[in-house]
């Protein structure tokens, strides 16, 4: 059992310093330095016989104690070598926590972001290779590769958004027709709205509107799925049987986007042209026949392509971000969700940028 008594120079302790005895220590502490008339004093330490980690912590906070009631402690080495390393160690991790972190100026804040953003694109890059890679290698090789989940994604990306895309880009060529005619008939061009659609929609608004729909809802879909596998480790589990889990996770996924997502760009292209004849035959007029072919005589084989070769991309570009958010993922629940909404939000980047790179290729002369 531990004891405590005052002396000329400060407080001795003597006895067992444990988790039984530091409840009534604690009360005692405080009386006697508060009663003691120095105002700077010794903590002996020399009659202190065992002391566990309850007590070594306790002894770290006595200066702290000591400050509360206005006096100054000194607290002397422990007896033996045993119990002074022991008290060291227990100590050294709460010392740590205790010094200040250094101030970290701009100039070294923006390096380190630098220094970040370095090895995110680096392993992005790599990341975009491999997949790729690994996608057109499964075309000459199957191994590795579940024999149903390429029509499961087609499946889930394409047959199922089909009627959420048809629906929004009827929507807009509605929109886009009533708007456009309103413009065009204070000059009796009511029937070149048919122009503007078709090119408009082939060439941009079909291949980005569903990219941009294909992003939140498949994409995001990709992410969370990856994101929960590696939360489960069952991407580890896959490396542990010897099976790539980039190939068999991700390839499919990176298929059936490259296919549906053309093919849902036509159908938008479709929809959306739908949409803009039912507005300018219902609201201005214009008898179906003559729309339809207007739209047919402004359509080039060049519109349609240049709107399939941008869907392809975007495709590809989304795949790849949903799946390099996934496997980025750190933390619980809470991460997963992070990781899809991170997916979103930078495929949407991606489809802008690829959108205006491939827009000062296609027009820029």
């Amino acid at each position: 059992m531990a004891e405590i008594r005052s002396t000329d120079r400060g407080i001795l302790f003597s006895g067992t310093l444990t988790l039984d005895s530091i409840a009534a220590l604690e009360t005692q502490i405080s009386q006697l330095l508060h009663d003691h008339s120095v105002t700077t004093l010794q903590v002996d330490l020399s009659q202190v016989t065992a002391v566990d980690t309850a007590g070594a912590v306790f002894l770290h906070r006595l200066p702290q104690i000591g400050r509360q009631v206005g006096k100054d402690l000194t607290i002397t080495p422990l007896p033996t070598e045993e119990l002074q390393h022991f008290y060291t160690f227990i100590t050294a991790a709460e010392r740590a926590e205790s010094i200040p972190p250094t101030a970290v100026n701009w100039l070294e804040q923006v390096g380190e972001q630098l220094l970040q953003s370095k090895e995110r694109w680096a392993t992005f890059l790599y990341l975009m290779s491999d997949l790729t890679w690994a996608a057109i290698a499964t075309l000459f090789r199957r191994s590795g590769i579940r024999r149903d989940s390429f029509a499961d994604q087609a499946i889930a990306i394409g047959s199922q958004g089909l009627p959420i895309i048809a629906l929004i880009l009827f929507l807009i060529g509605a929109v886009m027709a009533l708007q456009a005619t309103a413009q065009l008939r204070k000059f009796g061009a009511n029937i070149f709205v048919a122009d503007l659609l078709a090119v408009s929609l082939t060439r941009e608004l079909g291949p980005l509107m569903t990219a941009i729909i294909i992003s939140g809802r498949s994409g995001s879909a990709i992410a969370a799925e990856i994101a929960t596998m590696k939360f489960t480790e069952e991407l580890d589990a896959l490396q542990t049987m010897a099976i790539n889990p980039l190939r068999f996770v991700a390839v499919p996924k990176l298929w059936a986007m490259l296919l549906c997502v053309p093919l849902l760009t036509i159908m938008a292209d479709f929809f959306g042209i739908l949409g803009g004849t039912f507005v300018a035959v219902a609201a201005f007029d214009i008898s179906p026949q003559a729309f339809i072919d207007q739209v047919i005589g402004s359509l080039f084989l060049k519109d349609v392509l240049t709107g399939l070769i941008k869907s392809f991309s975007f495709g590809w570009i989304i795949t790849i971000i949903a799946v390099y958010r996934g496997l980025e993922f750190s933390g619980g629940a809470s991460g997963v969700g992070q990781a899809t909404t991170a997916s979103v939000v930078t495929s949407l980047f991606g489809i802008i940028f690829l959108d205006s790179a491939w827009g000062l290729l296609f027009y820029m002369r």
